[in-house]
């Protein structure tokens, strides 16, 4: 009969620990960035609408379309700056029906559209284009007619 021999027994005790602590840290890092990247989409979701809707205002408000233009630039890049977006690259496109050539005439409906991006959090520039981004699009639509301002007396 052939003698087996037993090997000692390894102390393992505590080793359930390290691997728990070893998987949370695993799991726990990609999900806290998932969040603050969502986080942060968000605000600019936030900033990129505003801004929208307060260079629609702004257009509809300037006497002319010259200055309407740079109203609303003006106005998008401050909504954007109050939500700490102040770095972000911004777009500022606007059309007008039915007057293409002449928005404060008639019955003009402005369309200001919004086009911007924001950067992804903790991510390295990997292939030497930048660091990531999300684009993000708004656009806001006002009748002319809808803000007029008002001399008072």
């Amino acid at each position: 009969m052939s003698r087996l021999r037993r090997l000692p027994a390894r102390d393992e005790r505590g080793s359930g620990l390290v691997e728990v602590i070893w998987m949370g840290v695993l799991l726990l890092l990609p999900l806290l960035w998932i969040v603050v990247s969502v986080f942060e989409v968000q605000r600019g979701s936030f900033g990129v609408s505003g801004a929208a809707r307060s260079a629609a205002r702004a257009y509809a408000l300037a006497p002319t379309d010259a200055a309407g233009e740079k109203r609303a630039a003006a106005v998008a890049r401050q909504a954007l700056a109050d939500q700490g977006l102040e770095d972000v690259p911004v777009r500022v496109t606007v059309t007008c029906t039915p007057y293409p050539r002449s928005c404060h005439s008639g019955t003009s409906v402005i369309t200001v559209r919004i086009e911007s991006a924001v950067a992804l959090p903790l991510l390295p520039d990997v292939l030497g284009s930048g660091s990531p981004s999300f684009r993000l699009t708004a656009q806001h639509s006002v009748p002319i007619g809808r803000y007029q301002e008002v001399e008072r007396r």
